[in-house]
């Protein structure tokens, strides 16, 4: 029996009705192509934005997802396949194309972040590797970004190995964190597999093991001089701990080397406060602060706005298990069956209007203004006839299909956000580094307004839908139910 989980390359990594639904297609002789969309119904958080993230593990492990001997004879020791469909399995790949928006773009509910067309089955087969794979990522990377821009883009420090949801959400949160805005991780398998810069200094054991703090920093400091960083809270914060870090960090200093202290408990306003005072009184006004003890986006921004002097953070449990959000809302939706040379567009309708899809083969566009600023999101039908052009005016209405809508001339811009991935199953191009998915995260957050990025009741972003797609979906909510509008 294993004893690890090792997910790289087992096809098996899917839900169990994605199995029994790819056997019925099989067996059903259902050929026709269709099309998939990935989206998310709610911002977490209670935010205004999210960080898409994943892309890049998502399309490598996409690259390679297959059923292998030991997969198989698995699903045949269950005695619900047919050996034909375990046959058929063994030699799966997916071969399908696949659209998606840059990773580490801004996003929001109801749009498509990735498009899948292929045959039913593979498109079937890959649901939960993209739901597990983004919604995890996406999660983390938005937590981290709210982390960042809460700190005033400082210096944020990923340090949440020992809290993660397993070796994998570990590593896979410390991708997502570094593309949300940290700069660097605790974890240094995250560190060789990414190539982040991995961070840390001791741990209140190394001080404990000495004789005295003084002792306990200069062994330290005579190993690492270049990243000395001392932990003062080990005893008593204010009475010995920084008294010790002074003495040893003069001694540093004499040698022409800087050093930090680091807060991990206590009322952390106070204490950096009361700590910078000492280093400025005894000359050391280039020794820096890092706080750390679960930290978050709202204590963050509460410690900055009350002028805390602290220049770094470390933040563990709250950004790599997402915190006050245990998910993120991405779900995988038919839109569209490909069959006899024309495409039927599909919906999923619900009596809850916002879990109503909408149909058809889509492509997002953002719409920006003179400045470059970020207006809407619109989804549009991807048939060539449903394009935005920049100084065109058009009526773009709510993404539900309801009465609310608004006129709008594009001043600025209108650019396509579905970008191909894949095609038959390969790499269209190389993926980008992680630093350059990190860079596009970074400027693509400058090009909204404030008001989105506030921690409280930030404002709503515009999702829409063009008149003709509107127009379909009417059409089709009016076939199925016999509503009018």
């Amino acid at each position: 029996m294993l004893t690890t989980n090792n997910t790289e390359n087992s096809a098996l990594f899917t839900d169990f009705y994605s199995l029994t639904m790819a056997q019925g297609y099989w067996k059903n002789n259902r050929q026709e192509k269709a099309v998939f969309e990935m989206f998310f119904r709610q911002q977490p958080f209670g935010g205004g934005y999210s960080i898409f993230a994943g892309l890049g593990t998502l399309l490598e492990k996409l690259s390679n997802f297959s059923f292998s001997d030991d997969d198989a004879e698995y699903l045949r020791s269950i005695k619900i396949f047919d050996d034909g469909f375990i046959d058929y399995l063994k030699t799966f790949h997916f071969s399908g194309s696949f659209w998606a928006m840059d990773e580490g773009t801004v996003v929001f509910p109801h749009e498509p972040l990735i498009r899948v067309e292929g045959n039913l089955v593979e498109c079937q087969l890959i649901e939960g590797l993209i739901l597990n794979i983004v919604n995890f990522q996406s999660l983390i990377a938005t937590k981290a970004c709210r982390v960042w821009l809460a700190a005033g883009k400082g210096n944020v420090m990923e340090f949440g190995l020992r809290r993660a949801q397993g070796p994998d959400g570990a590593i896979s949160a410390s991708r997502a964190a570094f593309i949300g805005g940290a700069s660097g991780t605790s974890n240094t398998l995250a560190g060789k597999i990414f190539g982040l810069p991995v961070m840390g200094t001791m741990a209140h054991a190394w001080v404990m093991s000495f004789n005295s703090e003084e002792e306990a920093f200069d062994a330290y400091a005579s190993i690492y001089p270049d990243r000395a960083i001392f932990l003062i809270d080990t005893y008593d914060t204010l009475k010995s701990g920084i008294q010790n870090a002074i003495k040893s960090g003069k001694k540093l200093e004499a040698t022409g080397k800087n050093f930090g202290v680091r807060l991990d408990s206590g009322d952390i306003h106070y204490l950096s406060v009361e700590v910078r005072k000492h280093l400025d009184k005894a000359g050391l006004k280039n020794a820096f602060i890092t706080v750390s003890n679960d930290l978050d986006e709202h204590i963050i921004e509460t410690l900055v706005k009350e002028g805390a002097p602290i220049d770094s953070w470390g933040v563990g449990t709250r950004l790599v298990t997402g915190g006050s959000a245990a998910s993120f809302t991405g779900v995988y939706k038919l839109a569209a069956i490909k069959g006899k040379g024309e495409i039927v567009p599909v919906m999923k309708l619900s009596d809850n209007m916002e879990k109503t899809t909408n149909p058809d083969v889509k492509q997002v566009w953002r719409i920006k203004d003179e400045n470059g600023f970020a207006v809407a999101d619109v989804l549009s039908i991807d048939d060539g006839s449903d394009e935005l052009k920049a100084g065109e005016s058009y009526r773009l209405w709510h993404h539900s299909a309801d009465y609310r809508h608004f006129q709008h001339t594009i001043g600025g811009s209108a650019q396509t956000m579905l970008k191909k991935r894949m095609e038959n199953g390969k790499l269209t191009g190389a993926l980008p580094s992680l630093n350059d998915i990190k860079n596009n995260a970074k400027a693509d957050i400058e090009i909204f307004d404030s008001s989105y990025k506030r921690l409280l009741n930030p404002h709503i972003y515009k999702v829409s839908i063009t008149d003709k797609l509107r127009a379909l979906k009417l059409e089709l909510i009016q076939k199925h139910l016999g509503k009018t509008f």
